[in-house]
């Protein structure tokens, strides 16, 4: 029998991890989605679990050609650094563990902002904008940054890792323990904890943006919220000068709660105000980025038509 080429694509994040097979343009052929904190919620085993899913996911006559792997912080293949909304993510030997799960198989690996951003480069929101930023507002929050037809990595891979950024003079001079990072602030998980602190029940950050519409008290939450990451994109955008700002992640499903206020802040702050809009692939784009890695790791060239 002839076996068909085939690529895997793994997104790892904080809530949910998504794993897709797709041929050598990237296109999609199958995919699963699996909870990250199911089962006993230890990283390890969740890590454990959604490599035997991916494994399933393949079918007979299809040859693995390589693997792209996007994930929530930093990742080493002994390692992943700045991944605090995951316990235990960061322990893990993440890229060695991937390798082994498919030897002999070309692996590339990501962080899961950045991935996406390659995916809104390649196909999306952002081809031919240059420079530009992709903003992911999910679990964490972290922006990538385009410039020269390229998504730049920084000299540790951590540019654009702004959930880390001071709040105030008040945090200069101050260490990791000593501050509030704006992610803790600013992020899906953040207005999850402040929410169910404030509202008095448990409650998700898309809970939250719902009960704005019609509750002050969690009105209040969104406002604060959006203030503070319109203080910090508009920062950035004075001095990346981008042209076009793209945001995908979960919490685009509130954009019209999001957008009159970025755009506002946009507005009245950047000497040359970017365009701003939803990314084209709002909620998957690090998994299609995930794809296009395997696609890369494989050695095929991408199809652009693949995603036309």
């Amino acid at each position: 029998m002839v076996s068909t080429p085939v690529v895997l694509g793994l997104d790892f994040g904080g809530t949910k991890i998504a794993l897709a097979v797709g041929d050598l343009t990237g296109r999609r052929l199958s995919g699963t989605v699996i909870d990250s904190r199911d089962g006993s919620g230890d990283a390890a085993e969740a890590l454990t679990r959604s490599l035997a899913a991916a494994h399933e996911l393949l079918t007979p006559g299809q040859q693995l050609a390589g693997v792209g792997a996007a994930t929530l912080g930093i990742p080493y293949d002994d390692r992943v650094e700045l991944a605090p909304t995951f316990p235990g993510w960061g322990e893990l030997p993440f890229g060695r563990l991937v390798r082994n799960a498919f030897p002999g198989v070309p692996v590339r690996l990501a962080t899961d902002v950045k991935a996406a951003a390659e995916a809104e480069l390649r196909w999306g929101a952002l081809a031919g904008c240059d420079p530009a930023l992709y903003v992911n507002l999910g679990t964490g929050l972290a922006v990538a940054i385009v410039a020269g037809g390229t998504v730049i990595t920084g000299a540790h891979g951590a540019s654009g890792e702004i959930g880390y950024n001071l709040r105030s003079a008040a945090d200069v001079y101050a260490g990791g323990d000593g501050r509030t990072i704006l992610e803790h602030v600013v992020s899906g998980q953040a207005l999850e904890t402040t929410g169910s602190a404030r509202l008095g029940r448990p409650v998700t950050a898309a809970d939250v943006f719902t009960m704005a519409r019609s509750q002050p008290a969690a009105a209040v939450l969104t406002d604060e919220f959006v203030r503070e990451l319109a203080l910090h994109l508009a920062n950035l955008a004075i001095a990346v000068d981008p042209s076009r700002i793209v945001v995908g992640g979960g919490l685009v499903r509130s954009w019209d709660q999001l957008e009159p206020g970025l755009r506002r802040a946009l507005d009245a702050a950047v000497p040359f105000p970017p365009e701003l809009s939803v990314a084209r692939f709002p909620t998957e784009a690090p998994l299609i980025g995930a794809l296009a890695l395997g696609v890369e790791a494989a050695g095929a060239v991408l199809g652009a038509e693949a995603f036309a």
